[in-house]
This record gives C-alpha cells, structure tokens and sequence, in this order.
C-alpha cells in the first residue's frame, strides 16, 4: 500500500535557521544594499513556512536563531548582519563626530612634495612651517615622517620654489 503523499520536513535546527536567515539577509543586502524588509521573526516566516510546516515550533525555532544570532538594528529597526553591536556603536559614533564636525567630502588634485631632513630638525622645522606666512596657501597638509616632511599640494611648483629658495639661503 503506497501512499502519494510526501512526508514532511520537522522543524530545522536552530544552527540551520541561523544559516538561512544569514543567507536571507546577505541576499537582501547584495541585491539592495541594505536590509529594507526584515525587523522581527515573522519576517522570516514565509520563508521558513515555504521550507517547513507552520506550527508554533517553527516560528519559536527562528525566533531563538534570532535571538543567538544578536543581530543589532538599524535606526529603523531592521535587522544589521554584516555588522556586529560593537562595530554599529562605533559608527553611530563616527556619524556624530562626522555631523558635529561639518565633514564633507572633497576631491583632491594634489601632489606630493617631500622635505628630506635630519631627524632633530623635524619637529621644530615642522613647526616653524605650520606657522609661516610665506608657507600659507602653498600645501593642503603636511606631515612629519621618519626622515623628513611631506607636504601635500595643489600648488607643486610655487612650494617646490619656496623650499629651494630657502635651501640656498
């Protein structure tokens, strides 16, 4: 006596829910880059009830997967996988110094200029160009290395002029 019917699946483990709610999520993040659906376990229902026969045990087997996974959120409540709570804190962080600071993104077209010195004139050279008039406006930044300054510039010839001047005194 052969039955037609097919057996059904039991409930998954909750390492394998962890999987596919992992694999769920990266999905949803490489095709929109960022989690815009998932916020709680019966989010992840239809998925696992297409794998597996609803029932209470299933839907607790995905919200205990959730709950070990500590998946943190977004501000909008949607669950964060590629990011642990240490690492979503450590943004939010960076976000508000980033805000307070008025930071914006600029596009450079510089050079480099670098100032060969011996190690015990770094220091003070380097404070005395910080602080020079005739140095204004000729580098973006400069900074002190292990045998020297290096400058970054927009202006490449004029400080190039300036420190040779200086140079042969």
């Amino acid at each position: 006596m052969a039955e037609n019917t097919k057996p059904l699946k039991k409930n998954p483990s909750r390492k394998s829910c962890e999987k596919i709610i992992e694999r769920i999520l990266m999905t949803e993040i490489l095709e929109k880059g960022r989690n815009q659906q998932f916020k709680n376990a019966a989010d992840f229902m239809p998925f696992f009830e297409s794998l597996y026969p609803a029932s209470p045990s299933l839907s607790k087997q995905v919200q205990r997967a959730i709950h070990q996974m500590g998946l943190p959120k977004d501000r909008n409540g949607y669950f964060i996988i590629n990011k642990t709570e240490a690492q979503l804190e450590e943004d939010q962080e960076i976000s508000h110094m980033l805000s307070r600071g008025n930071a914006s993104l600029s596009s450079l077209e510089t050079e480099t200029v670098f100032l060969k010195l011996t190690s015990d004139t770094i220091d003070y050279l380097f404070d005395l160009i910080h602080s020079s008039e005739s140095f204004k406006g000729l580098y973006i930044t400069m900074l002190k290395t292990s045998d020297g300054i290096l400058f970054l510039t927009d202006s490449k010839a004029r400080l190039n002029v300036l420190i040779e001047s200086l140079i042969e005194g």
